[in-house]
């Protein structure tokens, strides 16, 4: 239970909620979570990552808020691949904090799966200790079927990994004939990156003052409102986070119309793509006479089919590398 609620201020944040509610209110929201060493200097923690014991916590107690407000997807940055360049003592405090956090949420198996909240851990986990790789293939297997909410955790992750990641799928995918070159488009990368089962987020939130997204969801936030907080992430308070949620409603229509461009415009892209690999094939067969938009959409059929295949594979090979790291009991 929250200190709000201990304190008898739960009826004042139930207001506010009613209030936000009123509005729209993001679907996906993703968090940077910056700020933990430096909470740690201020409180004069003889360890450094103390700071980030607090951070974890917080994590959770901003997850109730999410489900409490109607928000049914949170994206936070726990660990980037450029941490690993920190010291020993620090890296390896992380890791072991991490195992412990992940073990306290399966800890808290029967709430996750009363919430119905998934556990994902995005980025590249082979460069992860196998003792947590581990202890993170086990949350993610245990609450891969819930639907109701998502937690995506992106640990081990920097966005141009992720790019560089689905690129190199999309290669392979190709090599091994089981799409075209043709076939690779923006759609189909954005499908290939790790948050590739997740829609963009609406609102992308950073604390500690820093104004920039340091390698964090580059692709994915291109139409997301951004806010910037003066506030060290273990600080994180729920009216940091109904302020946030206000700067995404005063901006929604701005949002909207930007992504709804976006998309005609994706659209138009991609039917051209399509348009275009019929004509090639057209020209070297030297047929006349034929229904150019009927065979635009059976291209188009057809091309999806493949994508789709595609897609269910490398989830499939993702899938099952986690069993192997820890299987399902």
């Amino acid at each position: 239970m929250s200190e709000e609620r201990k304190s008898g201020g739960g009826w004042i944040r139930s207001l506010c909620c009613s209030i936000l509610k009123a509005g729209h209110i993001p679907q996906h929201v993703a968090i940077i979570m910056d700020g933990n060493r430096r909470f740690a200097r201020k409180m004069q923690y003889s360890r450094v990552f103390m700071g980030h014991i607090q951070g974890f916590d917080k994590l959770l107690e901003t997850l109730e808020w999410c489900l409490d407000v109607g928000i049914t997807e949170l994206t936070v940055y726990a660990f980037s691949i450029e941490n690993f360049k920190r010291s020993k003592e620090e890296v390896d405090g992380l890791m072991e904090l991490a195992k412990q956090k992940v073990t306290k949420l399966l800890d808290e198996r029967d709430l996750i799966m009363k919430h119905g909240v998934c556990i994902r851990v995005l980025g590249d986990l082979e460069l992860l200790p196998p003792d947590v790789l581990s202890s993170v293939a086990r949350a993610v297997n245990f609450s891969r079927n819930n639907d109701r909410a998502f937690l995506n955790v992106c640990f081990s992750y920097t966005s141009r990994n992720e790019m560089t990641h689905a690129v190199r799928t999309l290669a392979q995918g190709a090599a091994d004939g089981m799409i075209l070159p043709s076939d690779i488009s923006e759609d189909v990368v954005e499908r290939c990156l790790y948050t590739g089962d997740s829609q963009p987020p609406d609102l992308v939130i950073r604390t500690s003052g820093e104004i920039r997204l340091s390698d964090f969801l580059l692709w994915q936030s291109s139409y997301s409102c951004l806010c910037f907080l003066d506030v060290l992430w273990p600080e994180f308070s729920i009216w940091n986070f109904f302020s946030a949620i206000l700067t995404y409603q005063k901006n929604y229509s701005a949002i909207q119309e930007a992504r709804e461009n976006h998309a005609q415009k994706l659209e138009e892209r991609l039917y051209q793509l399509n348009k275009d690999c019929v004509l090639a094939q057209l020209d070297e067969r030297n047929k006349d006479g034929v229904d150019l938009e009927d065979l635009v959409l059976e291209y188009g059929r057809h091309r999806k089919q493949r994508v789709e295949q595609f897609i269910e594979h490398i989830r499939t090979e993702h899938r099952l590398f986690l069993e192997r790291v820890s299987p399902i009991c």
